[in-house]
């Protein structure tokens, strides 16, 4: 063994333990590999530093757009409406629904985007259930790894065994020929994790998660004293509000009932539209209209106004109204210019597009007479209108700091609208990546440059919603397996190899095979493992007169199995922030999963490829 051989293992080691440590953190571990590379002479700065440019790093990047796109037009949010209400709020039932939509979806698209991509639907699923995300995205990783072992396609380390077996001159194999270990693996792993994996996992949920929420929009009309007064009422034909704007009516409105007007229910064409009260909306016959009124009052305005009270909106209808009318709870500065001064002297709704709903002073809710009503430091208006709205009058700082938004501010979905186009690029991307139309970073590249272009995903948020750290640690990885080659470390391990085999029975065969694979992926990405062992595994099947396809097909199942460490695997790194994991999390979880996939796959490579 060489002293290359012996500074590149010192310098995987180092990093193995600074993982397991914790400390620094992983991104950094990243650039400290790349450095300690070129410190030490075993790469050029070019070689040390490819991993930036890396295809593996482009994919990521872009699918991190996509991902947002699916978010922002709410398909992630419907997707995991569907899972919850599937779910029933119980946990066996949502990590096995879960398991399998990824495992489904998987078979046909690279992991790390489907990982990407589901990550914020699970999210969304804890968020509605109350459920530990910890408990739900591990179960998300396994599901997305074991996908890459359905198809040929599922995966690159199975188009690169493949690639192998054909260059070698042997039968490749087929497109499903993965298909029966893969459905084996993914029933072996949901019933691991329902049974043992999620236990192993902490109930608790993590302290930023555990502590207080925001409120949601009831929660501050309640804080106000707002609830009773609040209603729904139609406009019917003959009405004297109809063909009159807000700008005309509003003050009327609000001197004859004391009425505060806050947004429109417009039913065009068979649709329904929700709108914030602007000065510039008018009345037409069937709108409905938000108010918040007195009881008595509202009767009176029935029988003047030809209008009638309706009940309230269902959840889902709400939900939507929401997306166009916020509220928000502001508070004025010490040197705000409102001080001392009077709504009516403010000129709120024509200057920011906003109603004050009420005014708590003193802290004592307002909800009536408010109009003359002299504002004071330490003042909070409880403001509805357009979400845009509400942020840029948080912009004015010098007059207003923005105290709470709702939750439902974090629910909101920019591009609601463009869902179908979201779902088309989506599966435009999966088309191009199924028939390599394109080099799958290429394919991914277009989607989020679709996304953007599209509207789906706003340009002005573009490098916010990347993972930047994630990118970071996968290059600063990605070189050690140029390092292990380069010294001849593998080749090394492909002599150790051919010389242990020759003596085994098949059974134990295949397993090492497997777990050499297993071995070296655990420190490296699967895609260079299989570059790595898959030709010393064929090799060695070749010397030893057994099948060079079960052999293959053992490598590659390895390869996908990567649960046992964050830098096993994208889809490890890409659920390690979100799910707050610890190195031990992965090898608690990891390293059983790990062999009863290996128990799986000899068992059906045996039957499959008898030799």
């Amino acid at each position: 063994m060489t002293d290359r051989i012996l500074i590149v293992l010192g310098i995987l080691a180092g990093a193995i333990g600074l993982f397991a440590w914790g400390r620094p953190r992983a991104d950094i571990v990243g650039i400290l590999v790349v450095l300690a590379l070129m410190s030490s002479g075993i790469l050029t700065p070019g070689e040390a530093l490819a991993g930036f440019g890396s295809p593996v790093v482009i994919l990521i990047a872009a699918i991190f757009v996509v991902s947002e796109g699916l978010v922002n037009t709410g398909v992630a949010q419907r997707l995991g409406n569907a899972v919850v209400k599937a779910g029933h709020g119980n946990e066996t039932r949502l990590v096995t629904l879960i398991m399998l939509l990824a495992g489904g979806i998987g078979s046909v698209m690279n992991s790390s985007a489907i990982a990407a991509m589901l990550i914020p639907v699970v999210q969304t699923i804890a968020d509605k259930t109350g459920l530990n995300p910890k408990r739900l995205l591990m179960p998300l990783c396994i599901a997305v790894m074991i996908s890459g072992m359905m198809t040929l396609i599922a995966s690159s380390p199975n188009i690169i065994i493949e690639n192998i077996l054909r260059a070698r001159g042997h039968t490749p194999l087929g497109f499903f020929s993965w298909t029966p270990i893969g459905v084996a693996a993914l029933a072996v792993g949901i019933l691991f994790m329902l049974l043992v994996g999620r236990n192993l996992l902490s109930k608790r949920l993590t302290a930023e998660r555990a502590g207080i929420t925001s409120p949601n929009t009831r929660d501050l009309i309640s804080s106000y004293n707002l609830e009773n007064r609040w209603h729904r009422v139609r406009v019917e034909a003959g009405s004297d509000l109809i063909d009159r704007s807000v700008a005309q009516m509003q003050q009327p409105l609000y001197n004859q009932f004391g009425l505060i007007l806050v947004g429109f229910e417009k039913h065009l064409n068979g649709k329904t539209r929700f709108l914030p009260a602007l000065p510039e909306t008018v009345f037409e016959n069937d709108d409905i209209i938000f108010v918040l009124v007195g009881e008595e009052q509202v009767q009176e305005l029935v029988k003047t106004s030809r209008c009638f009270v309706v009940p309230p909106l269902e959840e889902r209808q709400r939900s939507e109204a929401l997306q166009e009318i916020g509220v928000a709870e502001v508070m004025l500065s010490p040197e705000s210019k409102w001080i001392g001064n009077t709504l009516s002297d403010l000129e709120v709704h024509s200057r920011y597009h906003l109603t004050v709903l009420a005014i708590r002073h003193r802290s004592k809710p307002l909800t009536e007479n408010m109009e003359g009503q002299t504002l004071d430091f330490g003042d909070t208006l409880l403001v509805a209108g357009n979400w845009a709205d509400l942020n840029r009058l948080g912009d004015e700082r010098e007059n207003f700091v923005l105290l709470t938004l709702p939750a439902e501010y974090q629910e909101r979905l920019p591009a609601r609208r463009k869902a179908p186009v979201a779902v088309g690029i989506v599966i435009t991307m999966v088309v191009i990546m199924v028939f390599s139309f394109l080099p799958n970073a290429a394919a991914a590249l277009i989607a989020a440059l679709a996304m953007i272009a599209s509207g789906c995903v706003r340009l002005n948020t573009f490098y916010r919603v990347i993972s930047w750290s994630t990118l970071v640690l996968i290059a600063g990885m990605l070189p050690l397996a140029t390092a292990l080659t380069k010294t001849g470390a593998t080749t090394l391990m492909a002599g150790g190899l051919v010389k242990t085999l020759g003596s085994l029975a098949p059974s134990l065969m295949l397993g090492v095979v497997f777990l050499v694979t297993a071995l070296v992926g655990l420190f490296i990405s699967n895609s260079a493992t299989a570059v790595l062992i898959a030709p010393v595994a064929i090799e060695a099947a070749e010397a030893l007169h057994v099948s060079p396809q079960a052999f293959a097909m053992t490598v590659a199942i390895a390869c996908s199995a990567a649960y046992v460490t964050p830098v096993s695997s994208p889809t490890n790194m890409l659920v390690m922030e979100p799910g707050g994991y610890v190195f031990g999390d992965y090898v608690k979880v990891g390293l059983p999963m790990l062999l009863l996939t290996m128990l799986v796959t000899v068992v059906l490579v045996k039957v499959i490829y008898p030799f």
